[in-house]
């Protein structure tokens, strides 16, 4: 990255094609550098202490993701920009608490540690799969917050227009069904982890037409 950004060949292809692409559409380099960092940080940090910890992670390892598709778009604007980093966040924390078995399998812990004392939780719950009220309040917690987050950002599958518009609908309806999955499983995600199934689809897209807004 430090060589494209210094107008110099990079030396390996996928890199050499990054910086055609960066190029081409004008893509800010610090995007790319974030998602580096980010990837980076993953072999190195396995626990978080706080939820600012966790959104800063986010804030590096999704957020760049939105950001580039609304440049590849041409549909950039500060509210564009800050509704795109709402979802994204959104979407990483429904993902950390879907694979929270499968995270920690790996070593990593991407529930808040502060939040789980005050919840009364702890690894052994992770370790052995264990649903208790704790538990439960724990996630509804986390559920929740990330809902409210992909509340936040919805205003953007209605702001975008055509393909890029669908796909964003798309993309919250999936983030919203697989919370609503974790609820109904009551946030069992280490014996009914929630994916989305033919039937999901088949609602998302009919609630993500554009008549739907």
């Amino acid at each position: 990255m430090n060589r494209i950004a210094q107008n110099e060949t990079p030396l390996t292809p996928l890199f050499r094609d990054v910086a055609d692409i960066a190029a081409q559409h004008g893509l800010p380099l610090q995007l790319f550098h974030d998602l580096l960092d980010a990837f980076s940080q993953d072999v190195l940090k396995k626990r978080y202490a706080n939820y600012d910890e966790v959104q800063d992670y986010c804030r590096r390892s999704a957020n760049p993701v939105g950001r580039l598709l609304l440049h590849l778009y041409e549909e950039t604007t500060p509210i564009n920009e800050a509704y795109s980093d709402a979802i994204c966040t959104s979407l990483q924390l429904i993902n950390f608490w879907q694979d929270v078995a499968k995270d920690y399998a790996i070593g990593r812990v991407y529930l808040p540690q502060d939040e789980m004392a005050r919840f009364g939780v702890t690894e052994d719950h992770i370790a052995e799969g264990r649903i208790d009220e704790a538990w439960r309040e724990l996630m509804r917690f986390q559920v929740q917050r990330a809902r409210g987050m992909m509340k936040d950002g919805a205003p953007l599958g209605s702001i975008l227009t055509g393909r890029i518009g669908l796909e964003m609908r798309l993309i919250i309806a999936g983030g919203n069904r697989i919370l609503d999955k974790l609820e109904s499983v009551r946030f069992d995600m280490f014996r009914q982890r929630p994916v989305l199934r033919p039937l999901d689809w088949v609602i998302m897209l009919a609630k993500s037409a554009p008549y739907s807004f």
